[in-house]
């Protein structure tokens, strides 16, 4: 399971995997509090405030249970009107975390003494995606050099 975190005092989302952790959300429903210290978040509480199964169909707060069914609606998560007054039956998830969830969106309510950016490790990926940028122009030029000496050869 994938969590997408929302801070809105950063303005920013953090997104980590979770290995085993993952079956400590099951039951929750949206709309639930629930704490990330299992999760390795020290001090931190979030809102679950949605997320999609396996399939990319989205949880509706709506739709009791964990069951995905098809509901009749006019807007809301999982279904974007192409007219004014438009209702179709879409196919979505129930309110409540199961395995079959594969993303779930939170949002910060309660911080703990580090910020996300250092406790998720984001500054260190910007620092290997700088690196692998400059990597790139020193493999073009081995590249070329091989082909030019498949030129020469020929």
């Amino acid at each position: 399971m994938k969590l997408v975190i929302s801070d809105p005092k950063a303005k920013k989302a953090f997104s980590k995997d979770l290995g085993d952790e993952a079956a400590l959300f099951f039951g929750k429903k949206i709309g639930e509090e629930v704490d990330l210290t299992k999760a390795g978040l020290e001090g931190y509480s979030a809102l679950i405030t949605g997320g999609s199964d396996k399939q990319g169909f989205p949880m509706r707060r709506d739709i009791q249970g964990s069951a995905r069914r098809k509901a009749l609606l006019s807007l809301g998560p999982g279904f974007k009107p192409e007219r004014k007054g438009e209702k179709r039956r879409i196919n979505v998830r129930g309110n409540t975390v199961s395995n079959e969830i594969m993303q779930l969106n939170l949002k910060v309510i309660k911080e703990g003494a580090k910020k996300l950016a250092e406790l998720l490790g984001t500054a260190e990926k910007k620092e290997e995606k700088k690196e692998k940028a400059n990597e790139k122009p020193e493999q073009k030029k081995a590249v070329e050099k091989k082909e030019e000496k498949t030129v020469e050869k020929k």
